[in-house]
């Protein structure tokens, strides 16, 4: 697919700038500044977009929504980029519309899927795993065009439609013992299924909404995930927002905002712990019990995600004394070696460090030395290839999962950007 003409300028504009002023990080500007558009991205026969996430031919609502993030900044000037963007909003609208329920979706209805899995069956899903962030996903693209370049086209009947979809499937899993879903897979390791017969483990109401999934692809060890239903609640806020002045759809923005009002209600009543040397922090997770999982992962959103997520400041006392927990050996995912320390994820090999862990600590930093910190780790793991990968393990990056993980690459060339636009460096 011919790349349009702003991003190819783009890349050579960050290119130069990284080999004047940071040379190690320069031959992997320009590929994993492209690598979403040049590897990922596909006009299907009826004009549509499809974003696989790399080395599974597959669209993840998250993956896809974040890989193009960095290109929506740059929209306003190109119409290629546009109708690129376009697409994708409309095609991420539909495929929540055909089932809330899925993360993944196959480029055809072609019954395409990864596993076997006991749980509805649709010929357009790839997987069936429930996460809550994969809602967020396409209202956070939706709005972030639309603020970026003031087109409102991108609003059609579809992405109404979508937004019904996610604000009733937000309510109905606040009380997850009405919902009908269910997912269980056979012969896989324990992260991979839910217990309680797919159903998950029980839950008490806090007005949270319930999520099967964390944004790794794996289980919820308790159903109310932290950064999530953090996600949630912004996302909510941006569909108010749509609502209310592109749709003129009063009472479902009205909904919105009750909803994101419960979410970060459960959230303060039930989310937050006294951590004996941390203090007041972000649990992962909760149940509503008074069960706590005390960690972080490195797939946003993440506890250590949040000021990106826009749900607070990176001076936010809570999130500053959370953050000290996920960037130290008591969150059980953060490993340290001798090329690399940061958050790993119990879905890769115990003591692998994740690429986008390190990204994400560097644009949520207010430190100078810790982003330099990060720069230097990411320029010293890529193992030679000039692509960022899933995990790696910190004494030996060589060793590392998916060498073609477009997700990591667009996060990665989006710190790229921000630097520049920053004149971080000057």
């Amino acid at each position: 697919m011919k790349i349009p003409e702003i991003l190819e300028k783009e890349a050579a504009r960050l290119e130069e700038y990284y080999n004047i002023h940071y040379k190690p990080l320069a031959p992997l500007a320009r590929q994993c500044f492209l690598n979403t558009m040049e590897t990922t991205v596909k006009q299907l026969e009826d004009g549509s977009y499809f974003v696989i996430t790399g080395d599974i031919p597959a669209m993840w609502l998250r993956d896809s929504a974040a890989q193009v993030r960095p290109y929506v900044r740059f929209a306003g000037e190109d119409k290629d980029l546009q109708a690129i963007l376009e697409g994708i909003v409309e095609k991420q609208a539909e495929l929540v519309c055909i089932d809330p329920y899925a993360n993944a979706f196959n480029e055809s209805a072609n019954g395409a899927a990864g596993y076997q899995d006991e749980t509805k069956r649709n010929d357009h899903v790839w997987e069936r795993k429930y996460e809550v962030d994969s809602l967020c996903a396409p209202l956070y693209l939706g709005y972030t065009y639309w603020k970026e370049t003031g087109i409102t086209r991108i609003f059609t009947d579809t992405f109404h439609d979508m937004l019904i979809r996610i604000v009733g499937i937000f309510t109905l899993e606040q009380r997850h013992e009405k919902s009908d879903y269910f997912f269980r897979r056979y012969d896989c390791v324990k992260s991979d299924t839910l217990p309680g017969k797919g159903k998950g483990r029980p839950v008490n109401f806090t007005g949270m909404t319930w999520s099967g999934f964390r944004p790794s692809d794996d289980c919820c060890k308790f159903g109310y995930l932290i950064p999530s239903n953090m996600m949630a609640a912004v996302a909510l806020g941006y569909g108010e927002q749509i609502c209310r002045e592109c749709y003129q759809d009063e009472t479902l923005a009205g909904q919105c905002h009750e909803l994101a009002e419960d979410i970060l209600d459960g959230i303060m009543a039930y989310g937050i712990v006294e951590h004996p040397k941390y203090g007041k922090m972000y649990a992962y997770e909760t149940d509503g019990f008074g069960n706590y999982n005390l960690m972080d992962d490195a797939n946003s959103p993440s506890l250590l995600a949040m000021p990106y997520l826009g749900f607070c400041g990176r001076e936010d006392k809570l999130y500053q004394n959370t953050r000290r927990f996920v960037l130290s050996a008591d969150n059980p995912y953060y490993y340290e070696g001798t090329m690399a320390r940061g958050v790993g994820s119990p879905h890769t090999p115990p003591g692998f460090v994740w690429h986008i862990g390190i990204v994400m600590q560097a644009l949520t930093s207010g430190s100078r030395e810790e982003i330099m910190g990060c720069l230097e780790m990411l320029a010293n793991t890529h193992a030679g290839t000039n692509y960022m990968h899933e995990g790696f393990h910190p004494d030996a990056p060589e060793k590392y999962t998916r060498p073609w993980f477009a997700w990591a690459n667009t996060l990665f060339a989006e710190l790229l950007v921000n630097l520049m636009e920053e004149e971080f460096f000057e």
